[in-house]
């Protein structure tokens, strides 16, 4: 049996039928992993990553992210100067639209913006979108990300939330992608929000969560 890679408390396994994939379910905050002899290597992964196309001219995108920032950064723009969007992308979408609204934007990106141009500094918003989803250490990345965030500021966190239901996750679109490996939902946030003295302001119920460090 393994442990959560979230909690540490015990899991279960749930079997893909189809794909033969393994996944292991937190009792305690549901957080879901691929089983590691699943993973890609990296190679691979950067060649998945390779044929997304967004950019500015990806009009879709765009509205996605500006519908983010509209709900989520926009009602509290006045306290943010310094943003880090880690995971960024090589469109680098994000960073370019807030930058649109005077709101200037540090970029990292494990392949394309490798340079963590955040390593002595702090901020008050720190961005992750479409990332947690990809990552095999999320505990560590998280603990990383809350060194650099001040207090009082924001960590916005996009990625799908799971249906808890077993039979439903193994129907769910989001486990197709090879580069997805960890899943969350609001039970698994909850979870992380009071291990890291982290409040919870607002999420949609679907995909994006905005914590505040206490």
């Amino acid at each position: 049996m393994k442990r959560c890679k979230l909690c540490s408390s015990n899991t279960n396994s749930i079997v893909d039928g189809k794909t033969k994939k393994i996944y292991h379910k937190c009792l305690v905050c549901q957080y879901i992993f691929l089983d590691k002899k699943f993973y890609i290597n990296n190679v691979c992964e950067k060649k998945h990553y390779d044929k997304h196309h967004n950019d500015l001219e990806s009009l879709g995108y765009v509205e996605m992210f500006n519908n983010l920032i509209d709900e989520f950064i926009e009602p509290y723009i006045k306290e943010i100067k310094t943003v880090l969007d880690f995971g960024c992308g090589e469109g680098e979408v994000l960073p370019i639209l807030l930058e649109h609204r005077e709101v200037k934007c540090d970029r990292y990106d494990l392949f394309y913006f490798p340079k963590k141009i955040y390593i002595d500094k702090q901020y008050d918003l720190i961005l992750s979108t479409e990332v947690f989803e990809h990552l095999q250490n999320p505990l560590e990345i998280l603990k990383e990300l809350l060194i650099h965030l001040k207090k009082d500021a924001y960590l916005l966190l996009m990625s799908a939330f799971h249906p808890n239901d077993n039979d439903e996750f193994l129907k769910w679109w989001y486990i197709r992608d090879i580069t997805h490996i960890g899943f969350f939902n609001i039970t698994t946030f909850e979870h992380i929000a009071s291990e890291f003295n982290l409040e919870i302001i607002k999420h949609n119920t679907k995909n994006i969560i905005l914590f505040k460090k206490l």
